[in-house]
């Protein structure tokens, strides 16, 4: 990217000491994120997501960070103090928690913790903050402000309540939104409500936003740039619609061949074979290998942990994998048996990208 990256992480290393030995949750994470932009981070339960976004926010409960820097606006977050940390939470930088019922206070009222969070960062009387509040709420599709601005937790629906977390992460106008799987547990259409109003939050404030799921449909509407992490480790980087269009990473293809197409019927759902890894001991080689379907026993693949090879400096495109030319060359090769051309896999990705994104489609690379 041309400009300087609003959020740099790099070399991010995060441990957990256990009865067992130390698991290495986040293992020599590096990515940016750029002014405005709105970067995804995927992969399955485990691979350490959330566990990343955590970490630079200093919130890692149990485990440490013990290498690498976040540097956010020219400042590295893992040096700051914690009270600087604390001043930086909530107002720069926002974050809205993938489970709202153990987020908010259930003994206050709504409005006070809406309000207490903007006073927190501002020097606004109570009677401002509650109109902001109530302005906040009506903002994110709360019906009826004014009256449940002064109701408890509770008495929202879960729907309801991750509105009031991202109206409480947007009160202070922050430069970077951290989304933590924001529809996890709503049924879709309230998933597709609750996506609208993030969506609108950002557009109003133009801040970055790092969105992580598990949702590869939601990165599919809403990410700019795609980070894809396997044990710990950042496996793909590079624009949505490099990594829809053209996967570079079996995981990557993995995980995308497994959506079932809606326009004939399967026996099976495609699947990637096998278990994720235990982090606290990990197989030799590249992580990946005793699942990957390119690997085919390899030696490289089995001995020698992959860089994470350069693809494209200009669009951040990256792989860590030994072989990720030959799926550019063949780029149809199936990840499973059950893989299937008609409306699913990578092909039913790029119809889907073509509808939802067409201004899109042709974007410079």
């Amino acid at each position: 990217m041309a400009d300087e990256p609003l959020l740099s992480i790099r070399d991010l290393v995060t441990e957990f000491r256990t009865p067992d030995g130390v698991v290495r949750a986040v293992d020599h994470v590096s990515f940016d994120v750029g002014a405005g932009e709105t970067v995804g981070v995927v992969g399955e339960s485990g691979s350490g997501k959330s566990v990343t976004a955590l970490s630079v926010l200093g919130l890692v409960q149990g485990g440490r960070v013990t290498q690498g820097e976040a540097l956010f606006d020219g400042q590295n977050l893992l040096k700051l103090s914690g009270e600087k940390l604390r001043k930086l939470r909530g107002g720069d930088i926002g974050m809205i928690f993938q489970d709202p019922v153990t987020s908010l206070n259930p003994v206050w009222r709504i409005g006070r913790q809406i309000t207490e969070a903007i006073r927190m960062h501002r020097d606004v009387s109570k009677e401002d903050a509650r109109a902001e509040a109530v302005e906040l709420l009506a903002s994110v599709g709360v019906g009826e402000a004014e009256n449940r601005v002064d109701q408890y937790p509770h008495e929202f629906s879960g729907g309801m309540r991750q509105r009031v977390m991202i109206a409480m992460a947007i009160a202070n106008r922050p430069k970077l939104l951290i989304a933590d799987e924001p529809t996890t547990a709503l049924d879709v259409t309230v998933q597709a409500q609750v996506l609208e109003v993030l969506a609108k939050a950002k557009e109003k404030s133009n801040a970055s936003t790092i969105l992580i799921t598990h949702d590869l449909g939601l990165l599919a509407e809403m990410a700019d740039r795609v980070v894809v992490m396997y044990c710990g480790r950042v496996v793909e980087t590079g624009t949505v619609h490099d990594i829809f269009r053209e996967p570079r990473h079996p995981y990557t293809k993995g995980l995308l061949d497994s959506r079932p197409g809606l326009d004939h019927e399967a026996e099976t759902l495609p699947a990637i074979p096998g278990q994720p890894p235990s982090l606290m001991n990990p197989p030799h080689g590249c992580k990946f290998h005793p699942r990957c379907f390119l690997s085919n026993g390899r030696e490289p693949c089995r001995t020698i942990e992959p860089e994470l090879f350069q693809i494209d400096a200009a669009t951040a495109r990256a792989s860590r994998c030994h072989y990720h030319e030959e799926l550019a060359i063949d780029p149809g090769v199936s990840s499973g048996r059950h893989a299937d051309p008609r409306g699913s896999g990578v092909a039913g990705w790029r119809q889907l990208l073509d509808r939802i994104r067409p201004g899109r489609k042709k974007e410079k690379r």
